[in-house]
């Protein structure tokens, strides 16, 4: 009995200086963080001054080169990994004497394609202002240092939140542990990819070819928002996505709506009907087989749910609306497939509103999947569903044969596709990751079983035998995707201690 005693007091002690080591870490990478905050915005600002989207290939090679001397200044053994001159991924390795991990780092710095109009200043001239509305004033003298930079603050600029924040965390996070004396506890590899938001076509390629120089006992994905809570986050998978673009065809020209009303075939009301015969107005999906094999969370997944702060009232206030689709709440919403319409159009509307039956009506779908899910099997109960309605199913615009013998003429063009994945938060991996993070942030961190939206990791599954746990650090109103893309400093600053926490704290 005095032997367990023992031992168990050796365990609690050693268990308590575990503890104490990670807040001395915390708090001298956040010192050497303060000391040095201007440099770390200026790194990011730089990287988004660079135009590394799909339509400027020089842009993305001028990135690609920037981020390996990043590391090639740092100590890394560098490559450029390509596949049929796709986008460089950017390979980097640094190993620790002794380390019996090795950890990979993942993040993506291209960005979306932009619509300057749309944006308040040009989105490859980073611009910090106070923040998010546009009442928020621009801060011009920010680089020179001479006042503290606010944590409020934002960043513009694309790619601001969505990757670059990750890797300038990684950088002013391997830079920390260097300044304060501390040697990474893992054997660390870096793939930085060029081509995400491109959909990652040369990713399986590229992940055969380098499969024994990335192998690993972990991947840590750097991309996603944190929780709407502003708690920093891990999250351990993501849902699946394909689109869908769906064409119903009408009379073969606008027809008057006085003359031909209530005769000839309109495409925007059936349009109407097949989106309500499809969507129930929670957002369940009503296509018999579509959720067939969907794996709803398991009781460990749904008790991560139950612990996450509060936030619907405040994001129902945010986005302006007086009630949610559905009533089980904003996470458990997104751990469910999901039919989402992206866009209608048809005819005119407004001041350009005619009298007339359109000839043709249009939607656009994405479709989010679940762990059991596949692509195929979705496209074919949608598919089955429509032709069981009616529904003659074109590739193209219909033949003058087409429009003689069919009543019901519409075009289905899908497009990408790809499965979702959930890890097991369960497995010590798992628990050395959650134990960290939280031993960085000082406190429990949000943990999501899910992400609501869409990265390709099943492409990591199906090609690397390591779980895959992500590691978000952009705010949630990043707009991310869309114009005016923004990243709170804060949330910076936080992704930079949970980086160094994630390449020194680690151990299992």
């Amino acid at each position: 009995m005095r032997l367990i005693r023992g031992l168990t007091l050796v365990s609690v002690l050693l268990s308590l200086a575990t503890v104490a080591q990670a807040q001395t870490l915390s708090a001298k990478v956040s010192a050497w963080r303060q000391k040095n905050e201007t440099a770390i915005v200026g790194q990011l600002a730089d990287a988004i001054s660079i135009r590394s989207i799909a339509v400027d290939p020089a842009g993305l090679d001028a990135q690609a080169d920037r981020l390996k001397a990043h590391l090639d200044q740092r100590g890394f053994k560098t490559d450029l990994l390509a596949a049929n001159g796709s986008p460089k991924v950017v390979f980097g390795r640094y190993d620790t004497p002794g380390a019996r991990r090795t950890v990979v780092f993942y993040a993506h710095y291209d960005g979306q394609p932009v619509a300057p109009r749309d944006w308040r200043s040009d989105p490859f001239v980073p611009t910090l202002r106070t923040g998010l509305g546009v009442d928020a004033a621009e801060i011009s003298d920010w680089r020179t240092g001479a006042r503290p930079l606010d944590p409020e603050w934002r960043l513009f600029g694309r790619g601001a939140a969505d990757d670059k924040a990750a890797i300038v965390a990684f950088l002013a996070a391997f830079d920390a542990l260097k300044a304060v004396g501390k040697r990474p506890s893992i054997n660390i590899i870096v793939f930085w990819e060029g081509e995400e938001e491109a959909g990652s076509p040369h990713l399986p390629a590229i992940l055969a070819a380098h499969r024994d120089r990335l192998k690993a006992d972990l991947w840590l994905i750097g991309d996603a928002p944190v929780h709407q809570s502003r708690t920093p986050t891990l999250y351990f998978g993501v849902r699946g996505v394909m689109a869908l673009d769906m064409t119903l065809y009408g009379p073969r020209r606008p027809l008057h709506s006085g003359h031909y009303g209530n005769w000839a075939p309109n495409p925007a009301a059936r349009l109407a009907q097949v989106i309500a015969e499809m969507r129930a107005p929670d957002g369940r999906v009503l296509i018999p087989g579509f959720s067939n094999g969907a794996q709803p969370p398991s009781a460990a997944e749904k008790a991560a749910i139950d612990a996450l702060p509060p936030v619907d009232a405040d994001i129902r206030r945010e986005i302006g609306v007086a009630a949610p689709e559905s009533e089980e709440g904003l996470t458990l919403s997104t751990q469910r497939p999901a039919l989402n319409v992206r866009g209608l159009s048809a005819g005119q509307v407004g001041d350009q509103a005619q009298g007339a039956i359109p000839s043709q009506a249009q939607a656009a779908f994405d479709i989010r999947l679940v762990p059991g899910q596949s692509p195929d099997a979705v496209r074919a109960s949608v598919e089955t569903f429509l032709t069981k309605r009616g529904w003659t199913l074109l590739d193209g615009p219909p033949s003058e044969a087409d429009r003689a013998a069919h009543p019901q003429l519409m075009r289905l063009k899908w497009s990408g596709g790809y499965r979702a994945l959930r890890s097991d938060m369960t497995t010590p991996t798992s628990r050395a990751v959650i134990a960290a993070a939280n031993r960085a942030a000082g406190r429990p961190v949000a943990l999501l079983p899910m992400m609501g939206g869409s990265v390709p990791l099943n492409m990591f599954e199906d090609a690397l035998d390591a779980p895959l746990i992500g590691l978000p650090i952009g705010n949630h109103d990043n707009n991310q995707h869309a114009a005016d893309e923004n990243l709170r400093l804060a949330n910076l600053w936080d992704g930079i201690g949970l980086y160094a926490a994630m390449m020194a704290d680690l151990s299992w």
